[in-house]
This record gives structure tokens, sequence and C-alpha cells, in this order.
């Protein structure tokens, strides 16, 4: 087991009970739980079906930890709604750049799994290949704004990093966390 995983379960764990906690988008719908674990017959049936290798922190994740539910903005999506999507080529005018579904694509380049649901067209996308695998990105599928690349080496650095922003009260624009009006970290 990944030694981060136990802590992240107390700390997501003693969220609600924080009076000091920002609030977090869509914390109604997933109300800080996560869905039960995923089995490594299912991950790895999910890897073959789709030709790829889950980042080991998000598998890991998924199978020790929850596969559905607590997350950023409206939740971990169930596995069979995740989605691969590539980068769009860089526009020209320095414009933000967009995401395509894999499917609409004739060639492949890196890829990104879309995990977490945002609204409307907007992506929290996770690094599969290339350069950014492991890493979480948020962006816009149609360009409008983003690609924003956290800063956090892997997902099970992003979840604390939200949780501690969470919990310390803290306003996080790319996480989409408020900070509660009384409160001033």
């Amino acid at each position: 087991m990944d030694p981060r995983l136990p802590h992240l379960r107390d700390k997501l764990a003693k969220i609600t009970a924080n009076p000091h906690r920002s609030r977090s988008l869509g914390e109604d719908k997933h109300q800080f739980h996560l869905g039960p674990p995923l089995s490594e017959e299912r991950v790895q049936s999910f890897e073959t079906d789709h030709g790829i290798e889950l980042p080991s922190a998000f598998r890991a994740f998924l199978t020790q930890l929850g596969a559905t539910g607590a997350s950023p903005l409206y939740g971990l999506l169930p596995l069979e709604q995740y989605e691969l999507f590539t980068m769009d080529p860089e526009p020209a005018a320095s414009a933000p750049r967009g995401f395509t579904p894999l499917e609409q694509r004739q060639h492949h380049d890196d890829l990104f799994l879309h995990i977490i649901e945002a609204g409307c067209s907007d992506l929290v996308l996770l690094g599969i290949t290339g350069p950014l695998s492991g890493r979480i990105l948020t962006g816009n599928s149609d360009g409008f704004w983003g690609p924003d690349l956290s800063p956090a080496a892997d997902f099970i650095a992003w979840y604390e990093l939200w949780l501690d922003d969470m919990a310390a009260g803290r306003n996080n624009r790319a996480l989409e966390l408020s900070a509660p009006p009384s409160h001033t970290p």
C-alpha cells in the first residue's frame, strides 16, 4: 500500500468536522464519501481494453482507497465513464489549447484520461503517456481556458493538496475551493 493513503483516509474523514474549512464545489454531490475500491482484475481489464497503463499513484488510490466520489469538483467518475483525450495542437496567437476525445483523432499524441466530473466542457485529466504522465491537468475541451498543470507530482499529492487547502480554509481557484467569509488563513 502506498504509505500516503491511510493518511489521506484520515484527513478525508476529519474534513466535514472542521468548522473553518473551505467549501468545495460539488461537495453536496459526493458528500466527502468514497465509493469502494476496485479490484486489481477490474483495473487490469480496463487497461487492457484501452491499451494503457494507469500511473501507479492513481492505480493505488483506485484499488486501495476508493474508486468514485470525494474529490475536487463533482467527484471521481466511475471507471466506466473515463474517457481518453489528446491535447489539441497549439493554436495561433497564444490562445488556450483544448482537448479532443481520442476516438476523434487520426493519430495518437500524448494521452490524458478524464477522471473527475467538472461540469460543462471543463475537464480534470490525468496524464497517461508522455512527459505529463501521472500529473493532473485541468482545462476546457473547447479551449476556452487552460490547460493548467497542477504543481503536484502525482494524483495522491494533488488529492492531498485539495484536502490540506480545504482544511486550512484557503481559496484555491484551480481546485474550486472558497474560504469561509469569516476565515482568514
